[in-house]
């Protein structure tokens, strides 16, 4: 699909899936949006909204979640979520900035809504990381071309 026939529209929406659990990159199309000469502050902060946007609705999909469907549907018992929600409220904003890390990103939102972490905290650290990724890609990729993602 060619999103930039929708312009920075389309590199929104691409971003915005992209941080759900659906699988795809947003890098490719980031990627063809710079090459492309799109305007690189633009793509950055569009990318980084679109994101962040998805990686909020991951947190609000946890928010929702209980601890006896997580029991009964995923098979881990309560004890082990308690650990991990230590770690999660420990490090959240830690982990918040991660989520832009791929496969594991999408679940730190979602752990991060189920503990019902701080949403001013998880919101903050989740939009720096992703502007931070964004901010170096589009770096490398005006510097250097299509060739560092070879």
């Amino acid at each position: 699909m060619d999103w930039s026939a929708y312009g920075y529209a389309g590199l929104f929406v691409s971003s915005f899936i992209s941080a759900t659990v659906l699988p795809m990159s947003s890098e490719v199309v980031f990627s063809a949006f710079v090459v492309g000469k799109f305007n690189l502050l633009y793509c950055v902060l569009w990318a980084s909204l679109g994101n962040f946007l998805g990686g909020m609705t991951g947190y609000y999909l946890g928010w929702l979640g209980r601890w006896d469907w997580i029991e009964r549907y995923l098979g881990v018992k309560h004890t082990s979520v308690e650990k991990w929600r230590g770690f999660c409220e420990k490090y959240g904003i830690l982990l918040a900035f991660f989520c832009w890390l791929p496969f594991i990103g999408d679940l730190f939102c979602v752990a991060l809504g189920f503990i019902k972490a701080n949403v001013w905290q998880a919101s903050a650290g989740m939009l720096l990381g992703k502007m931070a990724r964004y901010t170096v890609l589009g770096y490398l990729l005006s510097k250097y071309g299509m060739g560092i993602l070879q």
